[in-house]
């Protein structure tokens, strides 16, 4: 379903082989979170989604650990930004901003909203509805920051 749904949006992207369930459970394990319905169902069709030129449109399973455990435990962060441990990165802008859905409690992501977080001004602003908003808006330029 999401292969098919990129791509009738635009061809210039490709795939992955799907996740494990090792790294679906790593994800868990080392961030503490429950990835929502939508998310999970991607990443068991393909390990992240990438354009023409092998950047990210969702990332990887190692790339959501790698960054989000950076931009939670960077000492020097702390001092400049509010916390990210209510945040679940899974994109990015190129430009510093990345995308995110919310956590609420207990590592649980209750809504499909996403937003971006702004690395100038450290605002945290609703994009879209849904991971399906969110491709088609980004690809399709209605989402831009």
């Amino acid at each position: 379903m999401w292969r098919e749904y990129v791509i009738s949006i635009s061809k210039e992207y490709h795939f992955k082989n799907p996740a494990t369930k090792t790294e679906l459970e790593l994800i868990k394990q080392e961030l503490n979170v429950e990835l929502p319905d939508e998310l999970a169902s991607l990443f068991k069709e393909t390990n992240g989604v990438f354009d023409k030129w092998d950047c990210p449109l969702i990332w990887s399973t190692s790339q959501i650990i790698k960054d989000n455990s950076f931009f939670r435990n960077f000492e020097d962060y702390k001092e400049l930004y509010m916390p990210f441990e209510h945040l679940f990165f899974f994109s990015d802008a190129g430009n510093g901003d990345l995308f995110c859905y919310a956590i609420v409690k207990n590592g649980t992501i209750e809504k499909n909203d996403i937003y971006v977080w702004n690395h100038e001004d450290d605002s945290r602003t609703w994009v879209a509805a849904s991971l399906k908003h969110f491709i088609d808006g980004w690809i399709t330029g209605k989402i831009g920051v």
